[in-house]
């Protein structure tokens, strides 16, 4: 076998892995639409905004009430996380797939994680405060 089919077969690999790592990672966490998120900080106490974006997106605007660690800084941030043990994290970014990996980490690390589907862009096209 050739060295370039050899590397094409090891990529085509590595991709299919991602690819189902992906759907697993997916199906594992909770996801909410903006408008579900918003009836459930408004109805539960125990619900806790979570902005991973950076620093930069963030002086851009947030959702009213939302705490900000970057997406970066989760594992370091363990301890000022641990306030919120007892509530449902909701975490967010742009579009959602950040928050994603976000949600993955704080649920590796036992705390109870979601992410918002769509991230801001569907919060604020929703017209949501």
């Amino acid at each position: 076998m050739a060295t370039e089919q050899i590397f094409l077969y090891a990529l085509i690999a590595l991709i299919g892995i991602y690819i189902i790592r992906k759907i697993f990672l997916i199906k594992s966490i909770k996801h909410y639409s903006a408008q579900e998120a918003s009836q459930k900080i408004k109805k539960e106490r125990n619900v806790v905004l979570l902005d991973v974006r950076t620093d930069t997106e963030r002086k851009q605007g947030s959702i009213k009430g939302s705490h900000h660690i970057p997406l970066t800084s989760i594992a370091a941030s363990e301890n000022e996380m641990k306030k919120f043990k007892d509530a449902e994290i909701i975490c967010y970014c742009r579009t959602g797939n950040r928050s994603l990996n976000a949600a993955a980490k704080l649920k590796k690390l036992g705390f109870n994680a979601a992410n918002l589907k769509g991230g801001i862009i569907r919060w604020n096209a929703a017209g949501l405060k």
